[in-house]
């Protein structure tokens, strides 16, 4: 598991805008070359230094790659982006291709999140009102 802190959510989906507002797009490089996607962004722990003082296991994208992967230079470069398992990592695809693939991935990974969040909270509610209130009538 992922030793990053910060919410998954608000992660995705600030690299969600990113892309959709032209993120990764040839515009964007670094200092040190074309930017790479995930890794070239404030996702990565890495973000700015590349040296990489902090390990993959740190990042929250840890957790969304295989495990045979995760020994990779770049795991996250390895998460599969759909059902095909195409990942970042696995050429031929154009940088338009890719960037919508990471982009559909991103959405459809959200839309999970924020589903699992719902049902998590609906049972908790459910708990406490079942609970809370077994002795007590309810008006009609």
């Amino acid at each position: 598991m992922s030793e990053d802190k910060r919410d998954v959510l608000e992660v995705l989906r600030y690299e969600l805008n990113f892309i959709e507002q032209g993120g990764y797009g040839n515009w964007y490089s670094t200092p040190w070359g074309p930017a790479s996607i995930f890794q070239d962004s404030l996702t990565c722990p890495n973000h700015g230094d590349p040296t990489r003082p902090h390990a993959c296991h740190e990042c929250l994208l840890y957790d969304f790659v295989p495990e045979q992967y995760r020994n990779e230079d770049v795991p996250c470069h390895h998460i599969p982006l759909n059902k095909q398992g195409d990942n970042i990592a696995q050429p031929p695809q154009s940088e338009e291709e890719l960037r919508e693939n990471v982009k559909h991935w991103l959405k459809r990974t959200i839309a999970r999140i924020e589903a699992d969040r719902a049902k998590e909270n609906n049972g908790s509610v459910t708990q406490e009102v079942t609970g809370a209130g077994a002795h007590r009538s309810v008006p009609k």
